[in-house]
């Protein structure tokens, strides 16, 4: 029988039969000979088939062709990646300017993953009210640049009630992946969408003013107003996955924009001559922190940091 993935929980997934049963399952072994080269072959969001033994054991034994998902290079296995999601309608980038900072660095790695699967982000800028005087003219400068690129911003207080009637018409209907640095308010932000859904929030550290892990497992959230949200641990860093050199400049809209003004078909927009990148950043035309963002997946892939996917 078909179904689909809306736990994961490490070595059970929960998968919601197309009769509208939710069966507990687990990897048949041979998904582990097909090379796949992943701390998890199979992701939340993903259409499978599941089987049932003698014992009663329920096994998914295929996954459907996934129309996209959202991955990254493992944390801990160099050589493997990670899938957050699949088969995905849009992003909810969960971003903070303080409480904690999410670095420009995380934001353009996450969007140009998504720009290769073609997955829309929404930026969503949180913990409005917190801000001071001078946080909050950096968040409108931070959202003018994204806004300008061509991405959709919002600015707002998950703890504040305004906030459903906000996000409801964006998310009605959609299968949306919630993702963030650990500590910006994914939870807070989905106890005020789903009443009595209760996910756990916890303080960010004073120490170190970072956020602490309080989702532990992947898992999708029907909404009572129509659509699913995909709640995930929130990750530290963001390291990009199976892309080459040459693809990189594509996943940057405005550097891409630029690019074709350059003198070589081949620029790599380091250090050749008549860069029309390059003269872009100088006229500040192209932010020098996204330019940076490039230039650091770059030097990613020649670290090697980069492996071959499944």
């Amino acid at each position: 029988m078909n179904g689909l993935v809306i736990k994961n929980t490490g070595s059970w997934y929960s998968v919601l039969t197309d009769e509208g049963d939710v069966v507990e399952s687990k990897i048949k072994g041979n998904f582990r000979l097909k090379g796949i080269r992943s701390t998890n072959p199979v992701a939340v969001g993903d259409r499978v088939n599941i089987t049932v033994n003698k014992e009663g054991t329920a096994f998914i034994t295929e996954i459907l062709d996934r129309r996209n998902y959202i991955i990254r290079k493992s944390p801990n296995l160099s050589k493997q990646s990670h899938i957050i999601a699949a088969n995905v309608d849009q992003v909810l980038l969960i971003v903070t300017v303080n409480y904690p900072e999410t670095s420009t660095t995380f934001i353009d790695r996450f969007l140009a993953s998504a720009e290769a699967y073609r997955i829309p982000v929404v930026l969503v800028f949180n913990k409005t009210d917190l801000l001071n005087d001078d946080e909050r003219r950096y968040q409108e400068m931070m959202v003018n640049l994204y806004e300008t690129i061509g991405y959709k911003c919002m600015q707002i207080s998950a703890t504040l009630p305004d906030t459903l009637s906000l996000m409801e018409p964006l998310l009605k209907d959609k299968i949306t992946l919630f993702s963030g640095n650990s500590g910006v308010g994914k939870s807070t932000l989905l106890n005020q969408l789903i009443p009595g859904v209760n996910l756990k929030t916890a303080e960010i550290s004073d120490a170190h003013n970072t956020g602490m892990h309080t989702t532990t497992f992947s898992e999708m959230l029907r909404l009572p107003f129509g659509g699913w949200a995909i709640d995930t641990p929130g990750i530290k860093g963001f390291g990009t996955f199976d892309m080459e050199p040459e693809e990189i400049c594509g996943y940057f809209k405005e550097i891409f924009r630029f690019s074709k003004d350059c003198k070589f078909a081949n620029c790599t927009h380091t250090h050749e001559p008549n860069c029309a990148v390059r003269k872009a950043v100088e006229e500040h035309y192209i932010s020098e922190s996204r330019y940076n963002s490039y230039l650091s997946m770059l030097e990613d892939k020649e670290e090697g940091k980069y492996r071959e996917a499944f």
